[in-house]
């Protein structure tokens, strides 16, 4: 019976060396070990900012403004640097920009666990975000180079496990820390964790490039560079004053769309391009990189709020909000690794369509919570969304490195995770301008008895609102504020699972089905030696 031929949709790659491959799984829980403290410490801001808002020594007084450029700065810097760091990491080495990214999230990590001031913590998180650029692109390349075409499914099944699982237990983390420690302890417990990770990959990961990459595209790398920064830094702004319309965000938003109109046209004209636009042709390509960007949206701008209606309407701990995250961790962990036989069985199309409306439906779940909601409900849908998100990042993510040669692994890495950054930017901005304008409106109402130097304070988000009422004694506000959110919050979760929804149809329409399902393993072809590729 003649073997398989490989799918017509992706090039056929070198086979891994003997020696790599043995200790294939090996470096496998490395690369996680160095995504999984990457991913772990943006999750665990999100429980940490109430404590950061607090007066000193508790925090650093922090007002809502500087904790959303924490979590911004490190978002900007991030996406904007992860398609040229995935370059960089194809033509000088994957490791080399690992081992150069820990060391970078490290060092930013001890500093801005030790910030004086809510500006030198942004400055800091800016650090922590160019070392995760390097390492985060660099994690998904090296595991393409060291797994065979039919095991990588496997191994991408477990490596986006592992993003989710971060996402779900850095707030329990975050919790655990904020009670026994100071708020820096969530930033310095990273370094030992980076020591160790450094250790072992010295010591396991193979070093890969690409052979032949050509010359460097400094303008194309430049222009992607510039684009980003400018379109990332107008959805954080517009966020950040409920406003997309104003002079300060459609500016830089507008210049960045244009700046990366450009990049596109460069690419297409230029012989030695940075990144292949053609690949954009592919209809599977597209649909997977939309569907990340689609479900990152609806899913991110529902993570920033949740925090808030755990701890300041329920009354939860930051440990109770980490806990309450557990259902989506453990189906993080138990679907993922497991997606690829879903996807044999069933086709990419259906896996993915169905993941993305189980996402949906439980982002859609936010609109019916209320202040005494029970605590087996909020697990269940918890549960929902991570078993959705688990049928949803790996054969999306499948798709997009199986189409390109291994070479290129860096650059469909840092696509893959750009479009990621970029959607969940935007989800949170977005998002949140929904949720600020209702809640605004809402409230202001309520606010006519407050001293008219304190009301447009008190008016920019609930936790504003219960300072203000805790500082004068305003308690008849803490029932209105609560109820405010809530609306707020339900208009919002409406929103997101709209955009799940149609993240559903994007890949009901596009992804292939069973039978012409990506990543045909290409088993007939012999073993390279094992210093074929040194």
């Amino acid at each position: 019976m003649p073997a398989p031929s490989p799918s017509p949709s992706a090039p056929v790659s070198p086979r891994v060396p003997e020696a790599v491959h043995r200790r294939r799984w090996a470096v496998l829980g490395v690369l996680m070990l160095s995504l999984l403290i990457v991913v772990l410490d943006n999750s665990i801001l999100n429980v940490a900012v109430k404590t950061i808002a607090s007066p000193a020594p508790t925090g650093l007084g922090s007002t809502q403004s500087e904790l959303e450029w924490a979590i911004n700065s490190y978002t900007l810097v991030f996406a904007g640097l992860l398609f040229a760091s995935g370059l960089l990491g194809d033509r000088f080495g994957r490791k080399k920009s690992l081992l150069f990214g820990l060391v970078v999230f490290g060092l930013g990590s001890a500093l801005a666990a030790f910030s004086g001031s809510p500006g030198e913590l942004v400055a800091h998180r800016a650090v922590m975000g160019l070392g995760a650029a390097f390492v985060m692109p660099a994690t998904l390349a090296v595991l393409m180079n060291v797994f065979e075409r039919d095991e990588q499914p496997k191994a991408i099944g477990i490596w986006a496990g592992g993003v989710g699982l971060a996402i779900a237990i850095g707030p329990i983390t975050g919790g655990v820390l904020l009670e026994h420690f100071w708020w820096g302890s969530i930033f310095l417990v990273n370094v030992p964790v980076v020591l160790i990770a450094l250790a072992l990959m010295a010591w396991l990961v193979p070093e890969s490039r690409d052979p032949a990459p050509g010359r460097i595209d400094l303008a194309g790398v430049g222009l992607s560079v510039l684009g980003l920064v400018l379109l990332v830094y107008g959805i954080i702004r517009g966020g950040e004053r409920a406003s997309f319309t104003e002079p300060g965000v459609l500016v830089p938003v507008l210049a960045g769309l244009a700046v990366l109109t450009a990049f596109v046209l460069y690419e297409r004209r230029s012989d030695h391009p940075a990144l292949d636009v053609s690949y954009f042709r592919k209809p599977v390509f597209s649909a997977a990189v939309a569907a990340i960007a689609l479900v990152f949206f609806a899913l991110m701008g529902v993570t920033f709020f949740s925090a808030f209606y755990l701890q300041s309407v329920r009354g939860y701990s930051a440990l109770d909000s980490g806990l309450l995250l557990l259902p989506l961790a453990l189906a993080q962990m138990v679907f993922a690794p497991r997606a690829r036989l879903a996807v044999a069985r069933f086709g990419a199309r259906t896996v993915c369509a169905s993941g993305m409306a189980a996402v949906a439906l439980g982002l859609g779940a936010f609109a019916f919570f209320d202040a005494d909601t029970p605590v087996w409900v909020m697990a269940l849908v918890f549960l929902v969304q991570g078993t959705g998100m688990a049928h949803i990042m790996p054969p999306v993510t499948v798709a997009i490195m199986q189409t390109l040669p291994r070479e290129k692994a860096g650059s469909g890495s840092a696509i893959n995770n750009t479009f990621r950054q970029v959607g969940g930017a935007l989800g949170v901005a977005v998002l949140g301008s929904v949720l600020s304008s209702v809640y605004r409106g809402e409230i202001e109402g309520r606010l006519g008895a407050l001293p008219a130097a304190v009301r447009t304070t008190a008016g920019e988000s609930l936790e504003a609102t219960l300072a203000v009422a805790e500082k004068l004694g305003a308690e008849e506000l803490v029932a209105p504020a609560h109820q405010a959110f809530l609306d707020a919050m339900h208009v919002t979760a409406w929103a997101s699972a709209g955009i799940a929804a149609v993240g559903a149809v994007v890949v009901a329409a596009f992804l292939p089905g069973r039978a012409a399902d990506p990543g045909v393993p290409d088993r007939a072809a012999p073993r390279a030696p094992e210093s074929a590729r040194r």
